[in-house]
């Protein structure tokens, strides 16, 4: 076994439980002692490895032990030719692990003379010109603060230059014409998610191996971008620490969460950025600060879920996740509800649980928008155990009253709670009957679950019934309808606060096949049965005509012929 203080050091944190690893990292460690660290041949250039720590930590900052282990294999050399063992190095890290940092000390210290290999030249290449600048923008900065480092380097805003050595580190774009022919030491290639195939990569490592010890540096966080380069070189990696790929056809230091959940859990998430790991440092405590108040964020606008999890956790959601509409668009629905009396309606009915809420109302088509005239039933022990319904002065409540202020809504008219077993179906059979007196009924649409429940009631009471065998079919049949109503104010609630909840609970998911369906934010507390019952109403609303036949009769009475 060949040994390295600082990978040995970063082994040890590791398996005396003093960080977290995910499963990548786990992999790495058991493939490096199977394939790697076992081996005569190998062998650690500790001075090449201190020199350049200390070159970090002396003009930079103080590295921490995954950087240190990350820099002792960029120094892993064959024993009979000198030569690097590992060419290319994948780091995958969520934002704000020190990539690009880490990249400005080992670039700036391949080009010096304590590296001595002449005109080692070094690229580092992205999409755009501001995201490659990142790295020798930092060393550029770094150089102009120091006068010892300005004798031995000559900086400008597009190179900077090893006056000793000649090598010559600057960025490049990857869309960038005149490519070939590059005599690069090295080429770092940043944010690797935004590259759709390797053509570019290909064009920027051709002119590597006319210099010593070449090496690609592939550092970046996951993204959107499915069956692109990332995906291929992550393939490439998995084969690797499987065992089913050349030992060095890639050093992968892959940072990210096992599991969605397990985002849920704040001590996880070194798993995908490590410079969270304890101790912290101050940056990293300010960072492990910033990330949590964007975890929070979510809980109320879960749009940005997506982001977070690709991002900073480094896991692409397999689902797109989105909120139903922006909640200025949904405030946007308190308009005065026009006078509907008389009109025609579809009746709606949505209930996740006869034992928690049920929701019932009529769609009206009217001027081109789509009044929403509703009312909820919710059981007490439910609203007592979720929401501290019956518990006035309890300051250790308050939060839950906050969250979903029951009693204020059941106040205002929007939901009657009562107190049984389940919620007696008979309840909204009676609000219909109530209902027929002042509009119109034509028919009362719900999903065949609920309707199982329902029908032989409303029917009985004289109603037509209308059951939608695959309600999450129509989800993404009404998706366009529902998001252009939304966007375009057509929506009428009138002031109610309670179906501005249900609507903000709404997350929209897109499937694989694209399609889409209305599901919760989160399971229990954070209800949509208003919502569905809207979108079951919108389903069957072309059926309804834009008038009032009673004021249209009136109005022919009141002709003289």
């Amino acid at each position: 076994m060949i040994h390295q203080k600082y990978v040995d050091d970063y082994i040890h944190l590791y398996e005396t439980g003093k960080i977290k690893l995910n499963k990548e990292r786990i992999l790495l460690i058991e493939y490096l002692r199977k394939y790697v660290l076992n081996r005569g041949d190998l062998y650690f250039d500790d001075e090449m490895i201190e020199n350049c720590i200390k070159f970090g930590e002396k003009w930079y900052f103080p590295l921490q032990p995954f950087q240190k282990f990350l820099i002792a294999f960029v120094f892993l050399f064959y024993k009979n030719n000198h030569r690097v063992f590992y060419r290319k190095h994948l780091w995958m890290l969520g934002r704000g692990g020190g990539k690009n940092g880490l990249i400005s000390v080992i670039t700036h210290f391949l080009i010096s003379e304590l590296h001595g290999i002449e005109e080692y030249n070094i690229s580092v290449v992205a999409n755009s010109e501001e995201q490659a600048k990142t790295s020798p923008d930092e060393v550029h900065k770094t150089i102009k603060r120091h006068e010892i480092l300005q004798k031995a380097f000559k900086t400008t805003l597009t190179q900077t230059v090893s006056k000793k050595t000649g090598s010559v580190l600057k960025f490049r774009t990857s869309n960038g014409e005149t490519k070939d022919g590059l005599r690069d030491g090295a080429v770092v290639f940043d944010e690797i998610h935004q590259y759709e195939s390797n053509k570019d990569v290909r064009v920027h490592i051709s002119g590597l191996g006319k210099k010593p010890n070449p090496r690609e540096f592939y550092i970046g966080t996951d993204g959107y971008v499915r069956d692109g380069f990332l995906d291929k070189l992550k393939e490439k990696a998995m084969k690797v620490l499987n065992g089913e790929a050349r030992p060095n056809a890639l050093f992968p230091f892959i940072c990210k969460l096992d599991d969605e959940s397990e985002v849920e859990d704040p001590s996880n998430w070194e798993k995908a950025n490590p410079m969270l790991s304890e101790p912290r440092s101050e940056y990293a405590q300010g960072l492990f600060e910033t990330i949590k108040e964007e975890y929070e964020d979510l809980e109320d606008d879960p749009s940005n879920r997506e982001e977070f999890m690709t991002k900073r956790m480094n896991l692409p959601v397999t689902d797109l996740e989105r909120s139903v509409a922006k909640w200025e668009e949904i405030e946007a629905t308190n308009q005065p509800m026009p006078n509907l009396l008389g009109r025609e309606c579809i009746g709606c009915i949505d209930f996740a649980s006869i034992r928690d809420f049920a929701a019932c109302g009529l769609v009206f088509k009217h001027e081109g928008k789509y009044p929403f005239i509703t009312h909820s039933f919710a059981r007490k022990e439910f609203v007592d155990k979720y929401y501290s319904y019956s518990k006035k002065h309890d300051a250790e409540m308050a939060g839950k009253r906050k969250f979903a202020p029951i009693r204020e809504w059941e106040k205002q008219g929007l939901l009657t709670v009562v107190d049984e077993p389940t919620i007696n179906p008979q309840h909204i059979v009676n609000w219909f009957v109530e209902m027929r007196k002042y509009y119109n009924i034509k028919k009362i649409v719900g999903d065949n679950f609920r309707m199982e429940i329902l029908r032989t009631l409303l029917e009985e009471a004289g109603f037509e019934v209308e059951v939608i065998r695959n309600p999450r079919a129509i989800h993404s049949l009404l998706a366009p309808r529902v998001e252009t109503g939304f966007a375009n104010q057509l929506f009428i609630f009138g002031d109610n606060p309670l179906m501005r909840w249900y609507t903000n609970n709404v997350l929209v998911v897109i499937k694989k096949d694209g399609n889409k369906e209305y599901q919760k934010k989160e399971p229990i507390r954070r209800k949509t049965d208003g919502f569905q019952c809207f979108v079951y109403g919108l389903y069957r609303v072309d059926e309804l005509s834009d008038y009032n036949l009673e004021e249209s009769l009136d109005a022919l009475d009141a002709l003289n012929f």
